[in-house]
C-alpha cells in the first residue's frame, strides 16, 4: 500500500447559491489551515466570496437564477405549484447545471492534476467529471439526506444524466456516486433506511459561515429576549415578512430582520419601534445572542440554529425547507406554521409559546450536544489526504 499523502491538491465545487456553497466553506478553510491546495470551481457570481478566502477561484457550471429564469419564464416561485416548482428544480439541478459543469471541469481535470474532488452533494456535473478523469471524489452534505425511495424524479434523472456521460453508477451510496458521503445533518434527527442507503456516510459538524460584519444595535442594545427573523437568500417574500414583522413585534420582544437580496425595504414599510429590518446581517455572529429564530427552514439557517441551541419557528417556502421544519417539529424543538396559517396572530402565539416552553429548551439543548461532539471540519481535513488520488 502506498503511504497517503500529506498534503493535497484539492478541487472543491458548488452550485452558486448560499445555501449550496457556505456549507462547504468551514471544510475547505480548514484543508487549507492544514496545508492543503485548495481551488474553488463555481460560477464566478460566488468567485469574490471565496477569493477573500484565499483560494484560487475557477469557472464552472452555470448561474443557477438565469438557468431557473430560462425554465420558468417571468412566473415566481409564488406563482407555481409545488410540483410545478420540483420539475423546474429537478430539469436545472439535474441537467442543465451538471452538463455545464462537466464541460467546464473535464478539460480542467485533464490538463491539471488534483488529487481529490470535494462536490456539495448536489453538484452531480462536478461528481461526473472526476469519474470520467479517475479522480478520487467526496461528496458534501448541505441538508438532511433524504432515502432515495422519497426521490423518485431525482432516482429517475441521475441513471439517465451518468449513461450520458457513460458513467456507470453505484446504486446506493451517496445518490448514486460512491465515495466518502460528509452528513452535516445530526443522526439523531434521520431514520434508519436512509443512514443504511448512504452506506458511506461520514458525520462532520455543520459550522455556520457568513462574511463577517459588524453586529447590528438590535443584537447589542437592548434588554429582554431576541428574535430574529429571515426568509434566506433566495426565497424573499414581503407579503410574508410583513405578516410575521407584525406578529413577532407584538410579542414585546426584540426583533431582528434580515430581508434579504431579493426583497426592497420599503415594501415592509416602517417598522415597528421593537424592530430592526437589514438587507443582510452576519448570521453565523447573530445567531448565539439570539432566542428564537423564526425562518423558512433553509438548511443553513436551521443546523446554525440548531447547532447555536436556539428554538425555531418554521415557516417555510419551497426547496428542502419543508422537510426541516418537519423534521425539527417532530423532533419537539420547533413549531411550524404552513401556508395560509402563516398570519400576524398565529406568529404571535406560535413565538409566545416557544419562548416559554421548557420542554423544546431541553431539545434544542440536546441537539446542540449533539452537534458539538460531531467531528469538526478541522478533524475531517485530517482525513482528506487518505481519500485522495495517491498516484
Amino acid at each position: 500500500m502506498l503511504p497517503t499523502l500529506e498534503r493535497v491538491k484539492i478541487l472543491f465545487s458548488s452550485l452558486p447559491a448560499h445555501g449550496h456553497t457556505f456549507p462547504l466553506l468551514p471544510l475547505a478553510i480548514a484543508a487549507k489551515a492544514a496545508g492543503h491546495e485548495i481551488t474553488y470551481a463555481t460560477w464566478e457570481t460566488f468567485h469574490p466570496v471565496v477569493a477573500a478566502l484565499g483560494f484560487e477561484t475557477v469557472h464552472a457550471g452555470g448561474d443557477m437564477a438565469t438557468e431557473f429564469k430560462r425554465v420558468v419564464g417571468d412566473r415566481t416561485l409564488q406563482d407555481m405549484d409545488p410540483e410545478e416548482v420540483t420539475g423546474a428544480a429537478m430539469r436545472v439541478f439535474g441537467e442543465v447545471l451538471p452538463r455545464q459543469a462537466v464541460a467546464d471541469l473535464l478539460p480542467l481535470f485533464r490538463e491539471r492534476h488534483f488529487d481529490l474532488v470535494v462536490n456539495e452533494s448536489a453538484a452531480f456535473g462536478a461528481a461526473i467529471a472526476a469519474k470520467l478523469a479517475g479522480i478520487p471524489a467526496v461528496a458534501h452534505g448541505i441538508s438532511k439526506p433524504t432515502s432515495l425511495a422519497h426521490l423518485p424524479a431525482l432516482k429517475d434523472i441521475l441513471p439517465t444524466l451518468a449513461a450520458e456521460f457513460g458513467v456507470e453508477l453505484d446504486g446506493t451510496n451517496r445518490l448514486g456516486f460512491g465515495g466518502p458521503y460528509l452528513d452535516i445533518y445530526p443522526e439523531s434527527l434521520q431514520d434508519k433506511e436512509t443512514l443504511a442507503e448512504y452506506a458511506t456516510r461520514v458525520p462532520l459538524r455543520p459550522v455556520a459561515f457568513a462574511a463577517p460584519g459588524e453586529l447590528p444595535a438590535a443584537v447589542t442594545q437592548g434588554g429582554g429576549k431576541l428574535i430574529y427573523l429571515t426568509l434566506g437568500t433566495a426565497f424573499g417574500n414581503p407579503a410574508v415578512l410583513r405578516e410575521a414583522i407584525d406578529g413577532l413585534a407584538a410579542t414585546g420582544h426584540r426583533v431582528l430582520v434580515a430581508a434579504g437580496p431579493t426583497v426592497d425595504l420599503s415594501a415592509l414599510g416602517e417598522p415597528p419601534a421593537n424592530v430592526a429590518i437589514e438587507s443582510w446581517v452576519p448570521q453565523a455572529e447573530v445567531l448565539p445572542h439570539t432566542d428564537l429564530v423564526v425562518h423558512h427552514g433553509g438548511s443553513g439557517t436551521t443546523l446554525g440554529a440548531a447547532a447555536a441551541g436556539v428554538r425555531q419557528l418554521f415557516v417555510p417556502q419551497g426547496a428542502d425547507q419543508f422537510t426541516n421544519a418537519e423534521t425539527f417539529t417532530t423532533a419537539g424543538a420547533a413549531k411550524q406554521l404552513l401556508g395560509d396559517a402563516v398570519t400576524a396572530a398565529a406568529l404571535t402565539e406560535a413565538a409566545t409559546d416557544l419562548l416559554a416552553d421548557d420542554t423544546a429548551a431541553k431539545i434544542v439543548a440536546a441537539l446542540a450536544e449533539e452537534i458539538a461532539t460531531m467531528p469538526s471540519p478541522t478533524d475531517i481535513a485530517a482525513r482528506l489526504p487518505e481519500w485522495a488520488d495517491q498516484q
